[in-house]
């Protein structure tokens, strides 16, 4: 994580914030996916039958790559000097461009894309993210994502 004053975030618009570390999608981390969210679809847990898809292996779900975005963001995120809590505010925009097979490594990559102070001490902050799947041309998912952080 990287601290910054609040006056400092217009300079840093445009600019990428870093790439985080890679993360491990296994199966086991599908299947616990799966149970929280009841979507046990046979693309997800049934390896036999993943096998015969165009995936040739089970794959993670595309709502289990897009919640790593909080794990991802940990390692290069901005964080704002006098912060007392951070949340997730929504998204802009998400498209899920290619599945995470099983057993595969993701990071994310993150560009500040915006900074607007909504009331005092209330910072909206829009990243461009990118999640890189290990060895593959295409992304797992490209998101506009934004966070709230509270200063003061």
């Amino acid at each position: 994580m990287q601290a910054i004053k609040p006056e400092d975030l217009k300079a840093k618009i445009g600019q990428s914030i870093g790439s985080s570390q890679w993360l491990e999608i296994g199966q086991e981390r599908i299947n616990q996916f799966a149970d929280c969210t009841e979507d046990h679809q046979f693309i997800h847990v049934d390896e036999e039958a993943a096998k015969m898809t165009p995936f040739g292996g089970t794959v993670a779900h595309g709502f289990l790559s897009l919640s790593m975005l909080s794990k991802l963001a940990m390692d290069v995120s901005l964080v704002l000097e006098g912060i007392k809590m951070g949340v997730n505010y929504g998204f802009e925009k998400i498209r899920f461009v290619q599945p995470v097979r099983a057993g595969k490594k993701i990071r994310g990559h993150f560009t500040l894309k915006d900074a607007i102070e909504k009331k005092p001490g209330q910072w909206m902050l829009t990243y461009d993210v990118s999640v890189e799947i290990e060895g593959e041309e295409k992304p797992a998912l490209i998101a506009e994502w934004l966070t709230m952080q509270m200063v003061g």
